[in-house]
């Protein structure tokens, strides 16, 4: 009997402690002031300008922070379904305000990140990140044609003009 009762004032003391510790998680971005089409175009204009050099057909898709597009590109000879699939990750990144590649890394670790699956809008694959002016999320950028990790280099070139 003691010795259950200490066991259980040990674990409200462990609860308690682990309740007062500053959290260690970074702050959620806040939401800033929509990007405009100007800096939509360069965005897309770098984007699709890197895409191109290394021959890869892909469509960009650049959404505000509503979620409404707002660019977007589709190189010649683009598969068709990439045009959906770009709009999906530029809108799953703006809206969930992390990359495609965090989601899309749940997933692959089983358990409860199989959940994402069934969150309706989010979509897991890589090459959607949002777009950032200072320190806030104002639209997000998604790319779709070739393998994830090449959707993300493009992604990545889209948003070294606005770093």
């Amino acid at each position: 009997m003691k010795i259950k009762l200490v066991l259980i004032l040990t674990l409200i003391s462990v609860c308690t402690m682990a309740q007062n510790q500053p959290s260690t998680a970074p702050p959620v971005p806040m939401y800033g002031e929509s990007i405009t089409l100007e800096n939509a175009r360069k965005i897309l204009s770098a984007a699709e300008a890197f895409a191109k050099s290394k021959q890869w057909p892909v469509a960009i898709a650049i959404v505000d922070i509503g979620g409404n597009l707002v660019a977007f590109e589709r190189i010649d000879n683009t598969q068709v379904a990439s045009i959906d699939i770009a709009i999906a990750k530029a809108k799953t990144a703006n809206n969930f305000k992390r990359t495609t590649k965090v989601l899309e890394d749940a997933v692959a670790g089983g358990g409860a990140g199989l959940r994402v699956l069934s969150i309706p809008g989010a979509l897991p694959l890589e090459g959607g990140e949002p777009i950032y002016a200072n320190g806030k999320i104002i639209g997000g950028i998604g790319v779709s044609g070739m393998q994830s990790g090449q959707d993300a280099e493009v992604v990545k070139a889209g948003l070294a003009v606005v770093k």
